[in-house]
This record gives C-alpha cells, sequence and structure tokens, in this order.
C-alpha cells in the first residue's frame, strides 16, 4: 500500500497520519499542498486533521482550492482510495467527495477527549476489521465537528448504508449522531474522530489500528 498524505498550512496531525499508515505497512510519501500532481502508485489519500489556513473562510474550504484538490478529486473519482480526518472531513465536503457540512459544535465550545464511537458498517475498505455495532474509543480534537445534512441527505445515507461511525453520545450536536460518512462508491470516508491516535497501547487504546489494518489488506488483495 501506498498512502499520500497532505500537508497544507495549519495542518498539525499529518505526521500523526503519515505514523499511523506506516505501522500498517504502507509506504508513505508526504505531499504539499502546492503541489498540482500525486506521486504514482498512490493506492490511497489521507487528509490529516488541523487547522488548515488558520480555518478562515469556513473550515476546509481553502484548502479544498488548493493546487492539489484537484489531483486528489480526480483520484477520488478513478476509484481511489481517500481518508479525511477532522479538519481532513471538512475539506472533503468542500471538495463535494461527501455530503453534508461540519458546523459549529452546539456548545459553540472546543472539544477534546476521547469519545466512544459504534461501527455502524464493515461494508468498506476502512472498516472491515471491526464488527458491525462494535464500541470503540477514539479521540476527538474539534470546535467545527456538527455534521449536519439535509432530511432527504440523511435518508440516502441511511438506506445506503453509508454512515461509518456514530457517536455513543453526541458530544457535538451532529444529526443523527453521526461521526463518520462513506461516498456512494464507499472509497471515500470523512470522519471527526481521530484514528491515527490510537494506533498503539502507548497512546491509550489501539483501537484506530484496525482501520489502517483494514485498508493494508485490501490493498495486498488487489
Amino acid at each position: 500500500m501506498k498512502a499520500a498524505v497532505i500537508t497544507f498550512p495549519g495542518s498539525n496531525c499529518d505526521r500523526d497520519l503519515a505514523d499511523a499508515f506506516a505501522k500498517a505497512g504502507a509506504d508513505v510519501v508526504r505531499v504539499w499542498h502546492k503541489d498540482t500532481a500525486l506521486p504514482a502508485g498512490v493506492d490511497v489519500i489521507g487528509i490529516p486533521g488541523g487547522f488548515s489556513f488558520g480555518d478562515y473562510l469556513r473550515c476546509g474550504a481553502i484548502a479544498s482550492r488548493s493546487p492539489i484538490g484537484q489531483a486528489v478529486v480526480d483520484f477520488a473519482g478513478r476509484g481511489g482510495y481517500v481518508l479525511g480526518v477532522c479538519n481532513g472531513f471538512q475539506v472533503l465536503t468542500e471538495m463535494g467527495l461527501l455530503p453534508g457540512a461540519l458546523m459549529r459544535n452546539a456548545g459553540l465550545k472546543f472539544i477534546s477527549k476521547p469519545v466512544a464511537l459504534r461501527v455502524e458498517t464493515t461494508d468498506s475498505a476502512f472498516t472491515a476489521d471491526y464488527a458491525r455495532g462494535q464500541e470503540i474509543v477514539i479521540p476527538i480534537a474539534h470546535a467545527e465537528g456538527n455534521y449536519q445534512i439535509d432530511a432527504e441527505g440523511l435518508k440516502r445515507l441511511q438506506g445506503e448504508d453509508r454512515v461509518a461511525f456514530r457517536y455513543a453520545a453526541n458530544p457535538n450536536g451532529a444529526t443523527d449522531d453521526i461521526a463518520g460518512v462513506l461516498s456512494e462508491n464507499r472509497r471515500v470516508l470523512g470522519m471527526m474522530p481521530h484514528p491515527e491516535r490510537v494506533v498503539e497501547a502507548a497512546q491509550g487504546n489501539a483501537d484506530g489500528a484496525a482501520l489502517f489494518r483494514a485498508l493494508a489488506g485490501v490493498m495486498a488483495g488487489a
């Protein structure tokens, strides 16, 4: 598996994400937002958390228009795998690769703490190593993690089994307790919690490791 991790001005989880991919056996390449093309042979793109461009305008909006942005959209359009975490999730919605939007937390405060998630589907390369209904603990760190989508869009997500994770106890007001969603082809995942921060016991738990391990397994079998 060859993973490309993109860095924007203000990204602060790019190294964590690169390390998580590497621990799963990936060959990791780092990509700067001003690049206009992805390295050859990339299997999956990781868009990290942080505060790209200072979260000005809307979180993820400026990053989504970076020079590398079109290459990400094209890669996804060809069926490539893309993982967006926290700010990366915001970027993916701004790119139009995932539906909905991330709004200010209902309490209007930044939240940073471990939270319990339920795995809602195992029908994706990202969640295949979990069990449906499994509860995992993954940290969050966001002020704009309140996932919002209209009623029609929500019905479609639910009907197509595209809700990847839900909060066991909603921390931010997200519609239907949604913590992560999949694209129509199930190859793009956006999630607010940070699986890259819990991939080994020294980090408190290793509940995030299965996500990266599952991706590596899919690539190995491709």
